[in-house]
């Protein structure tokens, strides 16, 4: 996510304590459980007051997301990543805070994650303005309800939350925004090792991706993965071919053997849902 600047007075910014979410809800086809966050976004924190028009009040200037980076999950292990605020006021910053959620209505999310602590650890820029750093823990499942199903893969918002040393707060929920992925996985190999100058090297792989709905990784199908390869002497590598993975996600092309070096496949997905991943080179020795 890249930095936002927010305008002082934000019209309508809203309570983000109200942000309330739904019951846990079964999935039909899944037969799992939903389950919201019931932490919600800043535990009970007042939210915004309306005081950005008035001298003292406390203005958002700047949310980050880890590091402008988007957030990929696999299927069992958390990944918790640092979000900030920067915000200012003339009598100082006491707290900020940011969390991430997923939907089209602030007042009705699909799913939120919050920060993992009631304040923010604040690094002051100058007497008014201070940076205020949160982590974020996102949970695919745990042993009962899933956190995140496939449904939720792509393109999440951003809330920050600021208080004033003289009391006041402002809060956006539509500070920017962020994606949480689903991981992917990229498998590689170049055969025959050693291989004879002018004969065939075959590359295979598998490109895979994790499913929310069972917490497992399947076969990425029908997707485009480029073929490449790096001579020993060089530094870059260079796309041969782009083949499709198959109805299990397996790749499998051959090549000339023309110099020794390194071959790998690099997936750049036009999806939002799933990060770009590329092996490491595997090396083959020609005779």
């Amino acid at each position: 996510m890249r930095k936002i600047a927010i305008g002082a007075g934000v019209a309508g910014v809203l309570a983000l304590g109200a942000l309330a979410l739904p019951a846990a809800q079964a999935d039909p086809e899944s037969g799992l459980e939903h389950k919201r966050n019931s932490a919600g976004l800043f535990g009970d924190k007042p939210g915004a007051r309306a005081l950005a028009a008035e001298d003292g009040a406390t203005q958002i200037t700047d949310v980050t997301v880890n590091g402008g980076k988007y957030i990929a999950v696999g299927t069992t292990k958390q990944v918790s990543f640092t979000a900030s605020v920067t915000a200012t006021n003339p009598d100082g910053i006491a707290d900020g805070q940011v969390a991430i959620w997923h939907g089209s209505d602030d007042a009705d999310p699909e799913q939120v994650f919050g920060p993992t602590t009631e304040n923010g650890t604040c690094t002051a820029v100058n007497a008014t303005t201070s940076t205020c750093k949160v982590t974020i823990t996102v949970t695919p499942h745990d042993d009962t309800y899933a956190y995140l199903w496939n449904e939720l893969a792509g393109t999440w918002h951003v809330a920050a939350y600021a208080a004033g040393n003289d009391g006041s707060e402002t809060a956006d929920n539509f500070a920017g925004t962020t994606r949480v992925q689903r991981y992917s996985k990229l498998t590689v190999n170049a055969a025959p090792e050693p291989v004879t100058k002018g004969k065939p090297v075959t590359i295979t792989g598998k490109l895979t991706r994790a499913n929310w709905d069972d917490f497992a990784y399947h076969g990425y199908t029908n997707q485009p993965v480029a073929l490449q390869f790096k001579p020993k002497t060089s530094t870059s590598y260079s796309t041969l071919k782009t083949p499709i993975t198959s109805s299990t996600g397996a790749l499998k092309t051959t090549s000339t053997a023309k110099a020794d070096g390194y071959w790998r496949w690099n997936f750049t997905p036009k999806a939002t849902t799933t990060p770009a991943v590329k092996t490491y080179g595997d090396y083959v020795d020609v005779r």
